[in-house]
């Protein structure tokens, strides 16, 4: 007895949420009863019922969900604890009544904000995009009367008429059934239309093979049916995964975690030195307000405020990068997180493969052969294989030609350059089948009318239709499952009869074994006209004319692409709605996995742990729900995995939402998974998502160099006031000109980091440890060198300045044009982190390095001599030999950090890469 019939029946009118249960297993439960359940009947509800449920109910809708509004989105680019400080030490030089200082202060802030709002924008309407696939109108019988109905207003106990062409309104318990077959490929995966009748099911079955079903957002491909709808708006299937895509948690990246993290410490440090010296200048008797003022100093030197355009700089050219490959990023922080992929999750059906049905093996009594070519295009090769193609295989394979292209009612068109095909995928194999053996299947169905078609029907399991020939004659052509076909057909020789059984029966055991869909075509040729024949007559006494095997092939590219992303040490995994053996032979094509084969069901009896342990094996899942997809996503990640997830169909997107990136089709993905994910393909290719994450990678290593970069200048400046305080000296650098510097520096030096070429070997290394630091120790180290040398540069160059010129003013211009020297040197050095700099890529592999330099010194020019710098940061002129004095400091630099790569090279092990 299925399950929900112990449920306790209810008096009046049941609840929304009573139906909503009930809903939910009335594929196991006779029609009668449903419609007793959902107080109906054929004749429908009375219009006064309907408005009363549609009350109780609500809407044939999805709830919306607004996203952040433009001011919001601006306010959020100052939730930075960079900036927080920044902010705060604009307050405190306001209050000191420094209105110049405080206004610089406040100017880098906005200008950070508006980089990053310009820069980080992503909507949220994943539940939209689900919403609008609901129908706008549907026909439905009410009062006995059939009437077309905006689809909102449709409500549970509705009796449904779907055709051709329709989108289903809501979920629906079929009643009646004609040759009726619906497209669930966005919903449950599946590649080919399912053919749908109104038996009862099984309670256990998944959605995917729950046959008297039809399901909201679904598309009808062939047929009528008359339904019940038993679930609408939120509680459809549909619906219900738009809950699940509401309630997952969009994650962090990696990166952007390691920054908050990487943010907090270094704030508490500059907090806790300001405190310090702040203490210290008031015990040494310090003028209060110089203290200030040097404290302020010290925070707006430590901080690197420009780290956060620069990162978001840095990504944005990744995406410039990653759109001429064909990969359209939505949400900045993704870039970054393809380069840390571990684990990249996908879908089959239109992402592994063409989503295109293709005959690839045909045989007939005697022959086998191999159908080459791609998709629906009339163009590729059959070749004879596996036997010696005689005279009866040949004419058998012709004719299989004929009934392939006659016994079809669908046609393939040239549409902007691909081919395409108007009606059910298989038969569009069938068309590119024929095509393929020089038969033009328009002509032949002109040569060719059909006197009578019998539909493609899920109880009788074939297709038949006549048609009269140019002689005179009439052809009888039929297609479907091999079993029914095979058992009309009668042998000429009735001594081989059973041979010649056995080894059909072993064609097909052996195509099925393989992931095929097989069909088998038949005819017969007959004196008269059989139209008016019975079925049974009409289909008898058949001759078999080809077994042709058909399936969604691989994409050429995305074996290419997963055997590179082996190669990069990424795992790849396969998660699809389709049949376990479909699976298992898609996966062995792909050199994805060539073993077990996860059943999606069993997922759902499996604990947190034991969903662990399987995803860290396994390589292949079959039959997976929406519910499985984001169950193995999220498994992956507890075992420290970064995970990207491709997909197309709305089953697809909670798990795109979920992953650390999603990565959506862009051609044939619905709008749900491309609003659920961060990069969109605009090719559909597989092969792209390897480009991807080398730019990815590409991104990483510019950033790491960034902050490599920004961090020991920061430090220079903040250790050189330290030092001043701390030894009584006047301070060589004021916070305005500290903002200077980071200001010109940023939009010079720093993002000329961003442009640096790809590394060769990017793609030739392992993913990078998820739980690696983002300041590494080399990095701590090469920090404290840089810092503490050119520190103490700019105070020799300081005083020497001081000395010389006779002036404070002209000795602060010194210490910041030597700082700015250490900086441009400084600049050629990170070009490789690890490799010398003394070679002409250094020079000339970033073509705007050189440029940049140039221009900085320019703006240098005008800070030390033009008349407004002056007065805006109290600069001074110097001369000639204070300039000498600058760039030593600079070239110092550069020696010292190469001699200190020469000597970590020298110290490196042997067997270590470098």
């Amino acid at each position: 007895m299925p399950r929900w019939r112990t449920i306790p029946r209810v008096s009046g009118h049941p609840s929304p949420d009573e139906l909503a249960r009930f809903a939910r297993h009335a594929h196991a439960e006779p029609a009668d009863d449903v419609l007793t359940r959902f107080g109906t009947s054929a004749d429908g509800l009375a219009a006064a019922e309907a408005d009363a449920r549609l009350a109780r109910h609500g809407p044939n809708q999805l709830p919306s969900q607004a996203g952040p509004g433009f001011l919001r989105r601006f306010v959020l680019q100052f939730h930075n604890v960079f900036i927080y400080v920044l902010l705060a030490s604009g307050a405190l030089v306001l209050v000191l009544g420094h209105l110049v200082d405080a206004a610089v202060i406040f100017g880098v802030t906005v200008i950070n904000a508006v980089i990053g709002f310009l820069q980080e924008s992503r909507a949220e309407t994943a539940l939209r995009a689900i919403r609008d696939m609901l129908q706008p109108v549907a026909s439905v019988v009410r009062g006995g009367r059939r009437e077309s109905v905006a689809a909102p207003r449709i409500v549970p106990g509705d009796i449904v008429h779907l055709e051709a062409g329709d989108r289903v309104p809501a979920d629906v318990r079929l009643l009646q059934a004609h040759a009726f077959a619906v497209d669930e490929a966005a919903l449950t995966g599946e590649s080919v239309p399912v053919a749908k009748g109104e038996a009862v099911v099984e309670f256990e079955r998944p959605v995917a093979e729950r046959v008297n079903m039809a399901y909201a957002g679904t598309l009808v491909t062939r047929g009528r049916a008359r339904g019940v709808v038993v679930a609408t708006g939120a509680r459809t299937e549909i619906g219900r995964i738009s809950g699940l895509i509401a309630g997952v948690e969009s994650l962090r990246t990696p990166l952007t975690r390691k920054l908050e993290t990487f943010a907090r410490r270094l704030t508490f440090a500059i907090l806790v030195a300001s405190a310090v010296v702040l203490v210290v200048g008031v015990r040494r008797g310090l003028d209060l307000a110089y203290t200030f003022m040097a404290v302020v100093g010290l925070a707006v030197a430590a901080i690197p405020e420009g780290l956060p355009a620069i990162l978001t700089i840095t990504l944005a050219i990744g995406v410039r990068r990653m759109a001429a490959r064909r990969a359209i990023v939505r949400w900045l922080p993704s870039v970054e997180t393809l380069g840390s992929v571990t684990v990249i999750c996908s879908d089959k059906t239109g992402t592994l493969t063409r989503n295109e049905m293709s005959v690839v093996r045909a045989w007939t009594d005697g022959a086998g052969f191999l159908v080459e070519g791609t998709g629906y295009a009339p163009e590729g090769d059959v070749t004879p294989v596996d036997a010696i193609t005689g005279h009866r295989g040949a004419a058998g394979l012709g004719m299989a030609a004929r009934v392939a292209a006659l016994c079809n009612e669908s046609h393939v068109r040239l549409v902007d350059g691909q081919w395409r095909v108007e009606g059910d995928p298989t038969e569009g194999a069938l068309i590119a089948f024929a095509h393929r053996l020089g038969v033009d299947p328009d002509r032949v169905r002109r040569e060719c009318p059909a006197t009578r078609i019998v539909p493609f029907d899920s109880r009788t399991r074939y297709m038949a239709s006549v048609h009269h020939l140019p002689e005179g004659r009439f052809l009888v052509a039929v297609k479907g499952a091999p079993e029914v076909v095979l058992a009309t057909c009668v042998p000429e020789d009735p001594e081989v009869s059973r041979r010649t059984r056995e080894a059909w029966s072993e064609r097909v055991e052996s195509f099925g074994r393989e992931g095929m869909r097989v069909l088998a075509l038949a005819y017969r040729i007959a004196d008269t006209d059989p139209s008016r024949d019975d079925e049974g007559t009409l289909v008898g006494g058949l001759s078999l004319a080809a077994l042709v095997a058909m399936i969604d092939p691989p994409r050429e590219e995305a074996i290419a692409a997963v055997a590179r992303c082996h190669a990069a040490g990424i795992e790849v995994k396969m998660i699809t709605g389709d049949h376990v053996v479909t699976a298992r032979a898609i996966a062995r094509q792909l050199g994805i996995a060539d073993g077990v084969v996860v059943y999606g069901p069993d997922l759902d009896a499996q604990d947190d742990a034991a969903t662990r342990q399987l995803v860290r094996t396994a390589a292949v899942f079959a039959r997976a729900s929406p519910e499985n997809k984001l169950a193995i996503v999220q498994a992956l990640q507890a075992e420290g995995a970064v995970v990207a997830m491709t997909g197309d169909g709305v089953n697809d997107a909670p798990a795109l939402k979920r992953a650390d990136v999603g990565v959506a089709m862009g051609v044939k993905g619905t709008e749900a998974a491309k609003e659920a994910s961060a990069i969109v393909l605009a090719d559909d290719n597989f092969a792209t998502i390897a480009a991807a994450v080398e730019e990815g990678r590409i991104v990483y290593e510019n950033i790491r160099k960034a902050i490599l970069y920004v961090l020991p200048t920061s430090g220079a400046e903040a250790a050189t006031l330290v030092a001043a305080i701390l030894l009584g000296f006047p301070l060589p650098i004021t916070a305005v000109q500290v903002l200077w510097i980071n200001m010109v520096t940023t939009v010079t030096l720093s993002l000329v980091i961003a442009f640096d070429p790809a590394d060769r070997a990017v793609m030739d290394r392992s993913p990078r440890n998820p739980g690696e630091p983002l300041i590494s120790r080399l990095l701590v180290w090469r920090t404290i060198m840089v810092t503490l040398f050119a520190a103490a540069g700019i105070l020799v160059v300081h005083a020497f300045a001081a000395g010389h010129l006779g002036s404070e003013a002209a000795a602060q211009s010194a210490a910041v044009n030597a700082l700015v020297m250490a900086e441009i040197f400084y600049l050629f050095n990170i070009r490789s982190i690890d490799d010398h700099a003394l070679s002409l890529r250094t020079f000339t592999g970033n073509r705007l390095a050189v440029p940049a330099v140039v221009l900085l010194l320019f703006a240098q020019v005008a800070f030390t001599y033009a008349p407004p710098f002056r007065m805006l940061f109290g600069t001074a002129p110097i001369d000639a030999l204070t300039w000498g004095a600058c760039l030593a400091v600079g070239a110092g630099v550069f020696v010292v950090v190469e001699l200190e790569k020469g000597v970590r090279r020298l110290l490196r092990p042997a067997t270590t890469p470098p």
